[in-house]
């Protein structure tokens, strides 16, 4: 919809050149720089852009929350510069780190959020089932909120967001960090209440096929408004522009790499066994052009354009994106104390208890030198208890563990000089600084004199992490934040790398960076173990398992889970579908089992 036809509508808020700063440590950050838009109302309107976009700035600014330093706001027809309390009585919100209670049961949040609310007790009764009915929480009434799954979480806080009966919504990012089929549900529930209740939506995410899912969306970047339209009106300038490669005798991460330099291609990403890609022109590229003679049967077809194309191309042409990271980083493996043709990680018949409850239970695997292997599951599937098992971080109850040719169960110690550790939160002391952070994390790897110093600064260098040595990690842009907890886990050189969920909340091109630095490790021969609700990222591995109820419900490459899946009325299944059919699957089991 044009822009003066969308501000001739009577919109559920709306933005004229607005700018907000916000001043630290002698800097002045533009957090929005004379933004103007309109929301119309009973719709799903998206927020999409990079981290440090501004979309948290301005859903804080649209809930009252924030005052402008320049221009006005109005929601729902309210000054939210001149009566923030007025707005903030009639909108919901729900932030990134929403407040739920944990000693608290999932009735008792409802009751403190409707207490704030000035919710009647004559209308709870009767709001609570709706809620309860529309989450699928009504069994849980009694559970206490920390003791329910991530996704239960979100939903939990997405019922206290509605416990006033808002007609605008806001929610940033509420589905990060959660799997497939939670987020789906999340979905589901959100296109009830525009239905149902014309409730309008404005929705920030960072993943990008979620977009697809609003009626609208708006394009920020470094603070400033790139489009807005519907995500059709997007993808449609893409058209004739995307492609898949294929070269048989190509590893397809060196065919990645290849064709990501290749003149005239803005993006390139792995997809199973072939390479997705985006090009300037709506011309069919030679394998000559996208591979320089390296390739010259490489097959080249045809394909959709999606949003996240439009997207990356956009943000593409609106920053100056630096080199993201050499295809093989400035990196060298410490000699592997096993043969290479060994099994790297060797997993039989692994379980760990907690009293009578199994969190993980009867696993098998094997991964080998130079792999990337992917574990996927729903939240409480047991990947993070199989992970910090691997890492020595947590005794097996029973089974055999092996990494890097020691045992875990009798020499865990020794089996740790060979992993690096990348966990979800970072685990980065956000009051050290960047080269404080590295020097603490290199001594705990027993780094000492010329060598800690030499690994200290290849970091800062590889990393592109010199501008920000002296900064507090907590002060970091997340994508930044990112790249130091990586090169903390690389410090002492390890063989073995453990990813746990390290993309979540990053942006498109965070990821892509991420994971150019990642395929250059595993091109060199470091063996990559990861876990990932990014279903795309999947592709990235060469096999995975999935997970549930700590078990595995199937193993091997992301081709041979969607080709299970594959039918007349879904001639082409995303990974995500693979994901959602086998747990969905594995649910209505347990349900027979039970009856």
């Amino acid at each position: 919809m044009p822009a003066d036809t969308r501000k001739s509508i009577d919109p559920a808020l709306e933005l004229n050149s607005v700018t907000k700063r916000f001043h630290t440590k002698g800097r002045t950050v533009h957090a929005l720089d004379g933004v103007s838009i309109a929301a119309r109302r009973g719709i799903v309107t998206g927020l999409i852009g990079p981290d440090g976009a501004g979309k948290t700035t301005l859903m804080r600014l649209v809930a009252g929350l924030l005052t402008p330093d320049q221009g006005t706001i109005s929601v729902l027809g309210i000054d939210a510069v001149s009566q923030p309390q007025r707005v903030q009585s009639i909108v919901g919100y729900m932030p990134q780190r929403f407040g739920l209670y944990e000693d608290l049961s999932v009735k008792e949040n409802l009751d403190l959020y409707a207490d704030l609310h000035a919710v009647q007790q004559a209308d709870r009764g009767a709001h609570y089932s709706d809620l309860m009915r529309m989450t699928g929480l009504a069994p849980f009434m009694r559970r206490l909120a920390g003791k329910l799954s991530g996704g239960m979480k979100q939903k939990l806080g997405l019922a206290c967001s509605l416990v006033g009966a808002p007609p605008l919504l806001l929610l940033d990012e509420p589905t990060v960090g959660v799997d497939p089929v939670s987020r789906r549900e999340l979905w589901a529930i959100i296109h009830r209440l525009v239905a149902e209740r014309s409730a309008t939506v404005l929705l920030s995410t960072a993943y990008l096929d979620e977009a697809e899912r609003c009626n609208e969306v708006i394009l920020l970047h470094e603070g400033r408004l790139l489009g807005q339209d519907e995500p059709a009106a997007f993808t449609r300038r893409l058209a004739g522009r995307s492609f898949h490669v294929f070269a048989s005798h190509l590893s397809k991460r060196a065919l990645q790499e290849r064709v990501s330099q290749a003149p005239g291609v803005l993006d390139a990403i792995i997809q199973g066994s072939r390479v997705r890609v985006v090009t300037e022109q709506a011309v069919t590229p030679t394998a000559e052009q996208l591979t320089g003679g390296a390739a010259p049967d490489a097959q080249i077809t045809p394909v959709a354009a999606r949003f996240e194309d439009s997207f990356v191309t956009l943000l593409k042409g609106a920053v100056n994106v630096p080199e993201a990271a050499r295809a093989a980083p400035a990196f060298t493996a410490a000699a592997p104390s096993y043969r290479p043709s060994e099994d790297v990680i060797v997993v039989r018949n692994l379980s760990r208890r907690f009293g009578d409850f199994y969190a993980v239970r009867d696993v098998n695997f094997t991964v080998s030198r130079g792999e990337v292997f992917g574990l996927l599951g729903a939240n409480g599937a047991g990947k993070s208890t199989t992970f910090r098992m691997l890492c020595g971080l947590l005794p097996a109850s029973e089974g055999t563990l092996r990494v890097a040719g020691v045992d875990l169960r009798s020499a865990a110690a020794q089996a740790r000089t060979h992993v690096g550790y990348m966990a979800q939160k970072f685990s980065l002391y956000g009051d050290l600084s960047v080269v404080e952070n590295l020097r603490f994390f290199s001594s705990a790897y027993r780094l000492k004199g010329a060598h800690q110093r030499e690994r200290v600064e290849w970091a800062l260098t590889e990393f592109e992490l010199g501008p920000f040595a002296d900064a507090t990690s907590r002060d970091l842009p997340l994508g930044f934040k990112q790249r130091l907890a990586l090169a903390v886990a690389l410090m002492h050189q390890p063989d073995i790398l453990f990813l746990d969920e390290p993309t979540s909340g990053v942006d498109p091109l965070g990821r892509r960076e991420f994971w150019r630095r990642i395929n250059g490790l595993a091109e060199s021969g470091i063996t990559i173990m990861v876990t990932t609700h990014f279903m795309e990222e999947a592709e990235y591995c060469d096999r995975l398992v999935i997970m549930a109820q700590g078990r595995i419900l199937a193993q091997g490459t992301s081709e041979e889970m969607r080709e299970r899946f594959r039918s007349d009325d879904l001639p082409n299944p995303t990974m995500e579908d693979a994901f959602v059919a086998l747990i969905t699957a594995a649910e209505n089991q347990q349900v027979r089992s039970a009856a």
